[in-house]
């Protein structure tokens, strides 16, 4: 397919033309940052070519809440490249396409089922619409403890259970690059007549390789959600959200994201989503072959080398996830040394960023472009770190666990590892007659928040029984462990102390440090 970038096209040849600026943005095509010259030139040199590109709606450039000439075609495009009836460039990110999707989907009071582990802007949705929701409990491994989207049963349950839901919403895949093939759960819910709406912000590649999953639009959804900067080249808050059929209200989708959306959308943001595209059109498959050799290769290297102490988790062998994102890798210690945050630590000391952590593991985005060099740096600097930060502590373990000691240790730190990432919900949950903790009651959600005199402050270790007057959400990857509103179970106080004594950063919270929880004051 030729290379045709519409909206990129319109503004550098406009740009071209070397125009008189007397409009907004202030910095006049970059001419502003000449005024540094003399204090620090690299500033002017480094973003004056990105700010010739920054303009305004003017009868040249479109207008992105009313396309008509270059941002129409560049979305036209999009949803051809994704199979969908209508995309939507979106400048804020997911968050306004979750925001769009729930403002859209329900009205104050109306009854939505979504997914438990869903990122914190679907809170934040719902809350912002007034909605009700009920929560279904995610699908977890056992062996490693990550979580899939609910199951089939639970999904037809909760319709049953709430015939008058709008939707449901599922989150798929997850942070971790766990997928599960969303098709029979697109023809369940659509026989109940109801909507399925899908935040796939990980999921942007998806269906542009024979070795990737399929997307959520190829199995059928409503509506989905993608962040586009995540794993393609799209700045950061670059986003798509995709509509199919006819069950969605469009113009309720289109009024929604007016309101979200900046009346002054960013054209870089725009101009890298149009470009994004265009190099799936132009490239196709091959766009991702290089990393998808390279990250097997690490993969390959991780598995082969004995003396290495650390395993990447193989979606071949779950039972519940039926694929992990072949450009994401999963790692952690096998001996139970380092918790996934501490591995994050030594991998930055050595010039390796990773995307996130948790008290077992730490996740890299490979992506496609990833050179051999940082594959490279990558191995080297788990190589120093099991010899200095390992086998330095008095560990010599090995894949094989020869020594009873070792095999003992790492047993326990599965069994550990299962326990903390089970967060607040008991395992005993996934067990099939326990619908009633896998199923939620509906709860309301809403804009105004608690009274600040009927907030106090608790330990976390006394914190079990009380309702919670905040949410808490570790980011990343941004999935509330505890809505405000909630009681606090024992094991979500545990794992909150769990993740205060590792570092873990908690947004919003009252008290960073996260010995204390704000509750609501006892009568």
């Amino acid at each position: 397919m030729r290379w045709h970038a519409p909206l990129y096209e319109r503004i550098d040849e406009w740009r071209r033309t070397k125009p008189s600026s007397f409009h907004v943005p202030g910095h006049k095509h970059g001419e502003m940052l000449e005024l540094l010259d003399d204090v620090d030139h690299s500033v002017a040199e480094t973003f004056r070519a990105l700010m010739t590109m920054d303009v305004t709606e003017l009868s040249v450039t479109d207008d992105l809440h009313d396309p008509t000439d270059a941002i129409a075609e560049a979305q036209r495009l999009a949803a051809q490249c994704y199979g969908a009836d209508e995309t939507f460039f979106l400048v804020g990110g997911s968050t306004a396409g979750n925001l769009a999707m729930l403002l859209a989907c329900c009205n104050p009071g109306e009854l939505i089922i979504v997914q438990r582990n869903a990122h914190k802007s679907v809170i934040n949705g719902l809350a912002l619409a007034g909605a009700q929701a009920v929560f279904l409990s995610p699908q977890r491994e056992l062996q490693t403890g990550l979580d899939g989207v609910p199951s089939l049963f639970d999904v037809e349950e909760a319709l049953k259970r709430y015939p008058q839901a709008r939707a449901v919403m599922l989150t798929n895949p997850s942070y971790y690059g766990a997928y599960i093939d969303l098709t029979p759960y697109s023809a369940l819910i659509h026989e109940h007549g109801k909507l399925l709406l899908v935040d796939e912000a990980h999921g942007a590649h998806y269906g542009h390789h024979p070795d990737f999953p399929r997307s959520a639009i190829q199995a059928g959804a409503d509506a989905v959600v993608q962040s586009t900067h995540k794993t393609l080249p799209a700045l950061t808050m670059g986003a798509m959200l995709h509509l199919q059929g006819d069950k969605i209200n469009r113009e309720a989708i289109r009024h929604s994201l007016t309101m979200i959306q900046s009346s002054s959308p960013s054209y870089p943001i725009m101009i890298s989503l149009d470009i994004a595209r265009a190099m799936l059109d132009r490239l196709g498959a091959s766009m991702f072959e290089q990393g998808i050799r390279r990250a097997d290769s690490f993969r390959r290297w991780v598995a082969s080398n004995e003396k290495l102490p650390f395993e990447v988790i193989d979606g071949s062998k779950h039972r519940i996830i039926e694929r992990m994102d072949p450009l994401r890798i999963v790692l952690r210690d096998t001996t139970g040394c380092l918790s996934g945050y501490e591995l994050q630590r030594q991998l930055e000391h050595r010039g390796c960023w990773v995307e996130m952590a948790d008290p077992v593991y730490v996740v890299l985005l490979i992506g496609a472009a990833v050179s051999e060099r940082d594959i490279g740096r990558l191995q080297e600097a788990l190589s120093e770190i099991a010899r200095k930060c390992i086998f330095n502590e008095g560990i010599h373990a090995s894949k094989d666990h020869d020594s009873s000691y070792n095999n003992a240790r790492s047993d326990a730190y599965i069994n550990e590892a299962i326990d903390l990432l089970s967060k607040h919900h008991e395992m005993e949950s996934l067990a099939m007659e326990d619908q009633l903790e896998r199923i939620s009651e509906p709860i309301l959600f809403s804009r105004s928040g608690v009274d600040g005199d009927s907030i106090e402050q608790v330990s976390v270790a006394v914190a079990a029984g009380r309702i919670a007057a905040e949410a808490v959400i570790p980011y990343p990857p941004g999935i509330p462990i505890l809505y405000m509103g909630e009681r606090i179970s024992a094991k979500a106080a545990a794992y909150i102390a769990k993740l205060a004594g590792y570092g873990a950063r908690c947004q919003g919270a009252m008290d960073p440090t996260m010995k204390t929880i704000a509750v609501i004051r006892r009568s």
